[in-house]
């Protein structure tokens, strides 16, 4: 226990040491030299933990996911009484990280690790929650899947944006812009639905959102169909068909 202790004790001092040398310098900073040095260790120390600079990368990718989600998990509500107002402090806490951390935030983007790619599905399950949130409650104007994915695109496109514009010419007004862009497109201005034709696909959306994993009463196969029915409801838009 003590062995395995000071091993998680001496990989925790050598991915922060990392870090900070990443968010200060950029990545031509974190030699494996340099971060040994700061971590107050021999660089062996790190070929054996880390197998070489690529492991201790994703490393740090890994530690920044586990920072992010900490933050994502802090800030959810199962239960929001104003799910529009939920997405719009998700997107900022996202956009927030990014244009604050630049350097790890491009290091988490690159990793390709077991443990990144987990951390990552992690975050998508807490973005598909929201959505699954916002569709259950008739506010979804586009299919779950792409609602998730102009949200994760604009986040996204916000953060590039902001770092590849040069200092003296950013505007934080960008950042507020695309947020509300974002929001127009994937829900509607009240979760009624005003248009007879519309309803199918919005009832449709909400009652696949409000469906359990284990439905019960339902086997698997008709589980199946049943999503798969509302799903072609859902991104059927309730168009007239000849």
């Amino acid at each position: 226990m003590a062995t395995r202790d000071s091993t998680d004790s001496s990989r925790r001092r050598i991915v922060e040491a990392a870090v900070e040398l990443l968010e200060n310098g950029g990545p031509d900073a974190v030699s494996t030299r340099a971060v040994a040095a700061a971590a107050g260790m021999q660089p062996p120390a790190i070929y054996r933990l880390f197998g070489d600079k690529e492991g201790l990368l994703e490393a740090v990718a890994e530690h920044g996911y586990e920072q992010f989600l900490e933050r994502k998990r802090a800030q959810l509500d199962p239960t929001p009484q104003d799910p529009v107002g939920e997405l719009r402090r998700g997107w900022d806490m996202v956009v927030e990280f990014g244009v604050s951390r630049p350097e790890l935030f491009a290091v988490m983007n690159r990793a390709t690790g077991r443990g990144s790619d987990a951390a990552h599905r992690a975050g998508l399950e807490i973005l598909h929650g929201r959505v699954r949130r916002l569709a259950a409650g008739g506010w979804l104007r586009v299919d779950e899947e792409l609602a998730a994915q102009i949200i994760q695109a604009t986040g996204q496109g916000a953060v590039t944006t902001w770092h590849s514009t040069p200092a003296d010419r950013r505007n934080p007004a960008l950042l507020t812009v695309l947020r509300e862009s974002m929001v127009a497109a994937v829900t509607r201005a009240e979760p009624a639905v005003p248009a007879a034709e519309s309803a199918p696909a919005a009832a449709a959306r909400a009652l696949r959102a409000a469906l359990p994993d284990d439905a019960g009463v339902l086997s698997d196969a008709e589980q199946h169909l049943l999503r798969e029915w509302l799903t072609r409801l859902a991104a059927d838009g309730g168009a007239p068909h000849a």
